[in-house]
Parts: structure tokens; C-alpha cells; sequence
């Protein structure tokens, strides 16, 4: 993500930090903006291009408007739900 969960430097980014914090999920961040190899790095290892990614058990979730539409549906926090107890 862009910044840190204490504190995220783009509104995606803080979006995704008040859903997992909204779930009482247990999750760290990566400030990509720190190096720029890492974000080119996880672009191409998600084939995804924009920042925030969410990872959940090591696997590629989405981005930011994947994650509010899991949230609404009830589906992320299933996802993270098995993952906790996997």
C-alpha cells in the first residue's frame, strides 16, 4: 500500500486499512512507495497495476474496489475468516 496502516498516504489505501480494521482483521502493510523495485516487483507478481494489494493466506486477493465490494457482500470476510483458521 502507499504509507503505512498507522498511516496510509492515499485514500485507497486508507479505505482498505478501516475495512480490515472494521473486520478485527490481523494484517501488516508494506509502504511500496519506500522502493520503487518492490512496487514494480508486485505489479508484476499480481498482474495487477495499482496500489493498494490486498494478500490474504500469501494469495492475491484485489485492490481496493475488490475489497469494498467483498466487504459488502459478506465474501472478505468469509475469505479471511478460513484463512485464520487454516
Amino acid at each position: 500500500m502507499k504509507g503505512t496502516k498507522q498511516f496510509p498516504q492515499c485514500g485507497f489505501s486508507n479505505t482498505c486499512v478501516q475495512i480490515l480494521t472494521t473486520l478485527n482483521a490481523p494484517f501488516e502493510t508494506v509502504n511500496i512507495l519506500e522502493d520503487d523495485r518492490l512496487r514494480q516487483g508486485l505489479k508484476e507478481y499480481s498482474s495487477w497495476p495499482t496500489f493498494p494489494q490486498l494478500y490474504i493466506d500469501g494469495e492475491f486477493y484485489g485492490g481496493c474496489d475488490i475489497t469494498i465490494e467483498g466487504f459488502q457482500s459478506g465474501e472478505l470476510k468469509e475469505t479471511i475468516e478460513k484463512a485464520l483458521l487454516s
